[in-house]
């Protein structure tokens, strides 16, 4: 209102309100799009830090990957199937190879996607499952351990090692704690 009585504002006074009061609102919403910005963001990285490297094998499966064990030997291959503790590539000409996910040192070629949580089956499935498949059939395998590479056939498999009954010196066994290995390779 004017002081003169009439009630007629002084001559630009309302647009320069208006815009003082459009200019808070266009700071208030960016203000609130950079927060919603910065949420977004830190719910991401929340999200990818529970992200296991298991989880990202168990989404490759049917993509070809080149895994480097501790040994320093690449191994490269179709992922077929993987689990919390290990994973299995075909290797091609009938070969296929189980890696425990501990001897992993690099993978090249693994996707950004991630498999859903492990459901109770699944998870349950451990090195000893994958290794008791192999010795029932009776399948010539070279065990890769840090110390060197063993041929032979798997006969026992224990809750936290192997027994392997070498090819050379024929016949003699050897037992493999599930720590020492890098890959169990079928021949």
């Amino acid at each position: 209102m004017s002081g003169d009585g009439t009630g007629a504002r002084p001559p630009g006074s309302a647009p320069r309100w208006e815009q003082l009061f459009a200019d808070l609102e266009a700071q208030l919403a960016a203000g609130r799009a950079d927060q919603a910005r910065w949420d977004v963001a830190e719910l991401t990285r929340a999200e990818r830090a529970r992200v296991t490297l298991a989880d990202r094998l168990r989404a490759a499966t049917g993509m070809r990957l080149r895994i480097v064990t501790a040994g320093g030997e690449p191994l490269e291959g179709v992922v077929t199937e993987a689990a919390a503790h290990w994973v299995l590539l075909d290797l091609g000409a009938g070969r296929r190879a189980v890696v425990p996910t501990r001897a992993v040192r690099t993978v090249e070629g693994l996707g950004a996607r991630v498999a859903p949580p492990a459901g109770r089956v699944e998870s349950a499935l451990g090195l000893g499952h994958v290794l008791r498949a192999l010795a029932r059939d009776r399948v010539l395998v070279s065990v890769r351990t840090d110390v060197g590479v063993h041929a032979g056939r798997l006969d026992r498999v224990g809750a936290d090692h192997l027994d392997l009954t070498l090819e050379m010196p024929a016949g003699r066994g050897l037992s493999v704690p599930f720590d020492a290995l890098l890959a169990v390779v079928s021949r």
